[in-house]
């Protein structure tokens, strides 16, 4: 079944008098339960394809659709609608609330997605439980590892339930050993609870490992889409 489809889409800056298509005329579809990997060198528009995607900016032509719905065509409040239940984000820079402890953290994201008061802690507190975090709990993020940083932000971005995970670099800021404890949790929430994965990575190696597909990006176009042929129990 088919959760995500792009239709020739286009993202245009403008530099001067110049027109540069930062996502130009790229088209590809994701199936629910999928693990996706975008990969491509700095540059390329992987980031500006995932902000397109999860509503964080608008298409200059074409089409975003989610389940089977045009979002594309979406006014800013269905967008923000988007952005709270439908996808769930992860950034390279974490993007928490360095004042407030992990609890806090996903707390407020359950505030935002209207959760009822009387579960939002014990909901917290089960999502990062389910991360690894549950002796870190009222800590800060200062007072945290890079690894532990992002696994806070990983609960967070499962606050809402969301069909589909945007991992945007999670692992970018990582030493490679904490980042391979992220991917594995990211595979482990695709395997275990059925969450499909869109993944950015510059990191071939670890895409083609844990990808159902690889879509090389180059210049803002996809000049390969690639399905890797080993099932998800090899992972």
């Amino acid at each position: 079944m088919e959760i995500l489809k792009t239709i020739d889409l286009i993202k245009t800056y403008h530099k001067g008098e110049m027109e540069i298509n930062a996502v130009d005329k790229v088209s590809f579809n994701v199936k629910k339960g999928e693990i996706v990997s975008i990969v491509g060198r700095s540059g390329s528009g992987k980031s500006t394809l995932l902000n397109l995607i999860g509503g964080l900016d608008t298409a200059t032509e074409g089409q975003i659709v989610f389940n089977s719905e045009k979002i594309s065509d979406w006014s800013r409040n269905e967008l923000a609608y988007h952005r709270r239940y439908n996808v769930g984000m992860i950034f390279q820079s974490f993007n928490l609330i360095f004042t407030r402890s992990a609890l806090d953290n996903v707390v407020l994201a359950l505030i935002f997605g209207g959760r009822p008061k009387n579960i939002r802690k014990s909901k917290a507190q089960e999502l990062l439980e389910r991360v690894g975090l549950s002796e870190r709990l009222y800590h800060k993020p200062d007072e945290l590892s890079g690894g532990e940083i992002q696994r806070v932000a990983i609960a967070r971005a499962l606050a809402n339930d969301p069909e589909i995970i945007l991992a945007d670099e999670p692992t970018g800021n990582l030493d490679s050993i904490t980042a391979e404890e992220i991917i594995n949790l990211l595979v482990n929430l695709n395997k275990e609870h059925g969450k499909t994965i869109l993944l950015v990575t510059h990191d071939k190696e670890t895409a083609e490992n844990i990808s159902d597909r690889m879509i090389y990006l180059l210049d803002g176009k996809i000049v390969e889409d690639k399905k890797i042929s080993h099932s998800h129990e090899d992972r």
